[in-house]
């Protein structure tokens, strides 16, 4: 247990046998009235986004998440396989608890599973990771009026939208959160 004046970004509370990660919080005194805590909770499972607002020093429970590192190993058509770097045990964690991420996780890329009584609640990858286009088409100048996109598919099967002079077996630094295209690499 802990007090809403406790609450900093990333703590997982539980609420209503739910868990909830508080993405942003501010602490308000009004020159009238108590103080009170308005926050921003992201459900850990669902991904719904919702504001609270808690009283100063009202009891929130929070919930034991432990975030481990790991290294995505393979799919084996179940789930996707991981494997915890100080241990070395194997984690099974389902397609759904993986959601969006199966689009930028490579065999061997490392990755933060986050752990609540024992199981898989999501996975949290790099801010962005390189990935090759494996297919799209070729650009062609004078097509546009302003600087065009097009749209390209990674090596892991999801399309992104890429600038014209970007070519197929060309490798892409990309952004997790939003699946935009930041910048080629160069080997």
């Amino acid at each position: 247990m802990a007090t809403s004046n406790d609450l900093k970004n990333g703590m997982v509370l539980n609420i209503e046998n739910q868990l909830w990660a508080v993405i942003e919080f501010q602490h308000v005194k009004p020159g009238k009235g108590p103080a009170f805590v308005r926050t921003k909770l992201k459900n850990v499972l669902s991904g719904k986004v919702v504001d609270k607002t808690f009283n100063a020093g009202v009891k929130v429970e929070t919930a034991n998440v432990d975030k481990r590192n790991m290294t995505y190993l393979y799919n084996d058509g179940t789930g996707f396989v991981f494997m915890d770097n100080d241990n070395y045990d194997q984690f099974t964690v389902s397609a759904e608890t993986v959601g969006e991420a199966s689009g930028y996780m490579l065999e061997n890329q490392p990755a933060l599973v986050a752990l609540h009584e024992g199981n898989p609640i999501y996975v949290e990858l790099p801010a962005s990771v390189i990935l090759e286009i494996t297919y799209t088409e070729p650009g062609l100048q004078g097509d546009r009026s302003t600087g065009g996109n097009k749209p390209a598919t990674l090596e892991t099967g999801l399309e992104i939208q890429v600038p014209l002079f970007v070519e197929q077996g060309t490798k892409v630094k990309v952004d997790t959160r939003t699946g935009d295209y930041l910048g080629r690499v160069n080997d």
